[in-house]
């Protein structure tokens, strides 16, 4: 297994400060499998496009999956894959810092801390040692201000929605030292079934006005192209980092004839022709996302 080493594994600041500039967002792909990351890092590499991949604290609970086991799977992708274009290994909605020191032990360049349901002044400290502790390792922080409420309970678990403010935007990022900061703006975690995605242009302009921290938009799936668009291309610097998790299990299953989620062991156990079906059906979805919503095709140039 390579490390973390490997030239063409950033950090989450490097990717995003190259997207900021450029005036497109990078998506953060959940394979939720890991026999899924593969095709997710396929996709990147047919269509150049720099990409994260993720998994979070809940989604590793769900699925039966160890941060080790996990970055493991991407090491080794990389390398056997020959992946040449800029990829970030990310820790999604993390609540233990224990888990965040484990994952950057494991090699992840990027950790989210998730203190979003403590009070202000809680989330600031929880996040602040967070941050203190990676930036040390030399590991980038995504941390969370406001409430991003789900549909299906996946990766948090709590469908409350809180809008963030962007006064207290401007006291958490300065406190904190987050490298880019999850914002509360309307969408949501999972599949869209009654309520409509959104996107409060409006806040996010206001947030982007009193920081300069690179932007983060979860709960992209289902959310139309011409939101993601117009989010990213705010004027001063709009949404860098956009969260697509749902939409490619969706595939997956679809592809599988499958209602029910499975475990990782499960998807491990899948004939090779099942497994070759699923990986299809994942790259397909990122391929469309990366040239059809996020614009990143052909931006691995960028980082040349």
């Amino acid at each position: 297994m390579k490390t973390k080493d490997a030239n063409n594994v950033l950090t989450l600041k490097k990717m995003l400060e190259k997207a900021e500039k450029g005036g497109y967002a990078v998506g953060s792909f959940a394979p939720r499998y890991t026999d899924m990351i593969r095709p997710v890092l396929s996709a990147g590499e047919k269509t150049q496009s720099p990409l994260i991949v993720q998994i979070s604290q809940k989604e590793m609970e769900r699925y039966g999956i160890s941060p080790s086991e996990f970055a493991g799977e991407f090491y080794k992708a990389v390398e056997t894959e020959k992946i040449t274009v800029p990829v970030v290994l990310h820790l999604d909605h993390t609540k233990d810092l224990s888990i965040i020191k484990e994952a950057i032990k494991a090699g992840f360049t990027s950790v989210m801390i998730d203190a979003s349901e403590k009070p202000l002044e809680e989330n600031i400290a929880i996040s602040k040692e967070a941050a203190d502790y990676a930036h040390m390792q030399g590991v980038s922080v995504e941390a969370e201000l406001g409430k991003i409420g789900t549909t299906d309970f996946v990766e948090t678990d709590s469908d409350e929605e809180l809008y963030t403010d962007p006064l207290e935007a401007e006291r958490f990022v300065n406190e904190t030292k987050a490298d880019a900061l999850a914002v509360s703006v309307g969408t949501a975690h999972g599949v869209y079934l009654v309520r409509k995605p959104k996107v409060d242009y409006d806040r996010l302009q206001a947030i982007r006005a009193l920081t300069p921290v690179h932007l983060v938009l979860h709960g992209g799936s289902g959310v139309p192209a011409e939101m993601i668009q117009k989010a990213t291309n705010l004027r001063n610097g709009g949404i860098s980092k956009v969260n697509i998790a749902t939409d490619l299990e969706v595939a997956l299953l679809e592809a599988l004839g499958r209602q029910e989620r499975m475990t990782n062991a499960e998807c491990r156990s899948l004939s090779d022709k099942e497994l070759n079906i699923a990986r299809k059906a994942v790259e397909a979805t990122v391929i469309d996302k990366i040239e059809n919503f996020l614009g990143s095709n052909k931006k691995a140039l960028d980082f040349l």
